[in-house]
Parts: structure tokens; C-alpha cells; sequence
């Protein structure tokens, strides 16, 4: 009862009014300083025997400022893990540069169809390029609000081809990173391209350093890729210079050629 009775004098002098009117005198006038009209600490219930609290409940002002940073660290989270939004190209200028990305989309839709073809995986892979050839088409062909959507369509058309192709390549890829990929590919299609493509770079290296006949084409593969890198950016940092994106398309084909030979 002594431990009951002191905990209740403790919980009344520090919530009584005179106790929070000269706090609030105290702090008045201190530049960001907010006072909270009640305790910090919630005392819970005691025990039947007299026991003290066995915890301490967080004030709602700590719950509200952890809420505060959980809501700032997510809106200040990397671009990487933001969703596409909309179109981030600027090409298709005038109607000479959207013939020519269209055109250049094509040799995807024939390398799909040239694929190898030995089994599912295989099969889903050369789809999924024909699929990239012809949402790219309809992209650079398209404007107004349909062009938005199906710039979302073509960054996925993409991914699901590199996944497909990862898969094609690996039949002992880890399932979480199979299952993580498609829970990702309709929100960050470039994150899931670029984990994809990373794990086919490091297949293609090592086939080729064991395989005489896949090193020519390995030596192809890395300079048209390390062009269509440059390209891709230079996309981003010069919109306004034409054609950029369709030197893109091209230098992307001939990379896509070159893994056909690692399917064969």
C-alpha cells in the first residue's frame, strides 16, 4: 500500500495545475520549445499485491515524431525506389525523329523472333523481345495521355525481358529474387532491369572466358553496351539533340543480338 499511495502523490503533484503552470512559465518564451499539457510518461495499472509498473507506455508526442521521421525518410527516399512517373523522355520532337525511333524499334520485334526456342524459358525470353519491339513502337508513335501509360508499358516490357532472360540463362536463380522481381516490375522497372541484367553480364563474362567461340561475341556485347550507356544518358542531359534515342535503340539491339548466342 506504501508503494501504491506514493506512485499516486507522485502521478498528482506532476499533473496538478500549479506543477504545469510554472513549467510552462519557465519554458515560455524559449524559441522552439513546444510544452505538452500532461506527463510524458503514461503509469500503468498496478498490480493486485502493490507491485510497481512493469513498463512505461511512449507519450503520443514521441508516437507523433516517430511518425514525423518514418514520413520524412520516406519521402526522401532514393529515386531508385520511386515509381515511374510518367514520361522522363522528351524525344519524337517532330515527325522525322519519331519514324526513326520507331523504326529502330523493330530490329527488336526480328530479334525476338530469331531467338532460340529450345524450351519455356526460352520461349517466354524471345516473346518478351518482341513484346519490347512493339510497345516500343507504339510508344514513340503515341501522344497526350496515352503516351504516359504506355512509357510506363515500355520501361516494363524491358525488365520483364531482362528477367525472362535471367531465367533463361540460370535455372538456379534464388526463388525470394525471382518473386521479389515480379513484385517490383510494375513499380521499378529500372531497379529490376539493372539487377538482371547485372547477374547476365557476370554469366556472359564467365561463358566467355571458358568458351573460345562466345569471346568475339562477349567483345561485341561489351563495347554496345558500353555505347548504349553513354547514349542513354546523353538522352537525359541533351534531349534536344535528335536522333539520341534512336542511336539508343540500335546500340541496345546489338547487345540483345550478341545474347542470343549464349541461349543457342
Amino acid at each position: 500500500m506504501l508503494a501504491i499511495n506514493l506512485i499516486e502523490f507522485i502521478s498528482e503533484k506532476l499533473m496538478s495545475p500549479q506543477t504545469i503552470l510554472n513549467r510552462s512559465r519557465t519554458l515560455e518564451g524559449v524559441h522552439g520549445v513546444h510544452v505538452v499539457p500532461h506527463s510524458p510518461f503514461a503509469l500503468e495499472a498496478t498490480t493486485e499485491n502493490g507491485d510497481f509498473p512493469q513498463s512505461f507506455s511512449r507519450s503520443s508526442a514521441i508516437e507523433a515524431n516517430q511518425r514525423l521521421l518514418m514520413q520524412w525518410v520516406w519521402h526522401h527516399r532514393p529515386a531508385c525506389l520511386r515509381p515511374i512517373q510518367g514520361c522522363c523522355i522528351q524525344g519524337d520532337q517532330n515527325l522525322a525523329e519519331t519514324v526513326a525511333n520507331v523504326l529502330t524499334s523493330l530490329p527488336f520485334i526480328a530479334l525476338g523472333i530469331q531467338a532460340p526456342r529450345k524450351n519455356l524459358h526460352t520461349k517466354l525470353y524471345a516473346n518478351s523481345l518482341i513484346g519490347v519491339g512493339i510497345v516500343s513502337s507504339l510508344y514513340h508513335s503515341s501522344r497526350g495521355k496515352l503516351r504516359h501509360f504506355l512509357r510506363w508499358t515500355d520501361y516494363t516490357m524491358i525488365a520483364t525481358a531482362t528477367v525472362c532472360l535471367s531465367r533463361a540463362l540460370r535455372d538456379d536463380n534464388p526463388k525470394l529474387l525471382m518473386a521479389a522481381s515480379a513484385f517490383l516490375l510494375p513499380v521499378q522497372p529500372l531497379m529490376v532491369s539493372a539487377v538482371h541484367t547485372g547477374m547476365m553480364e557476370v554469366v556472359f563474362a564467365k561463358r566467355a572466358s571458358k568458351d573460345p567461340d562466345l569471346r568475339m561475341a562477349h567483345n561485341v556485347h561489351k563495347m554496345s553496351s558500353l555505347l548504349s550507356g553513354v547514349l542513354f544518358v546523353a538522352d537525359d542531359v541533351f534531349p534536344r539533340t535528335p536522333f539520341i534515342h534512336a542511336a539508343w535503340h540500335l546500340a541496345a539491339a546489338v547487345g540483345v543480338g550478341t545474347c542470343n548466342k549464349l541461349l543457342e
